[in-house]
């Protein structure tokens, strides 16, 4: 795995092999090593592995196919201290300040 250093800006060549070494499993496989695995332990462990992966495949099969509905994406929640988005799609903010909701009848 290599990572070039561009600019001596070392920060973001560490975060780029950080996340190259993650999607690689890197750290998954040092946990896994860190104490022994009996064999029967190693079969269990993979065979439960395996039978997540097709049921992972099938439920994306199925929201391909239409059978099951798509998951619903999660909208992060606003963090203390962090200004609101300046795109909301809450329509009470989009109004300018004092205005009212409701319209009432002039005469």
């Amino acid at each position: 795995m290599q990572v070039l250093v561009r600019d001596n800006d070392v920060d973001k060549a560490l975060r780029i092999l950080k996340r190259k070494m993650q999607r690689e499993g890197v750290f998954r496989e040092m946990k896994r090593r860190r104490s022994y695995e009996k064999p029967s332990e190693r079969k269990t462990r993979e065979k439960s592995d395996a039978i997540r992966r097709q049921r992972k495949v099938a439920r994306k099969q199925a929201i391909r196919e239409g059978l099951l509905p798509a998951p619903v994406k999660k909208v992060p929640a606003a963090r203390p201290g962090v200004l609101p988005s300046t795109t909301s799609t809450r329509p009470d903010r989009d109004r300018p300040q004092g205005q009212l909701t409701a319209t009432t009848p002039r005469s």
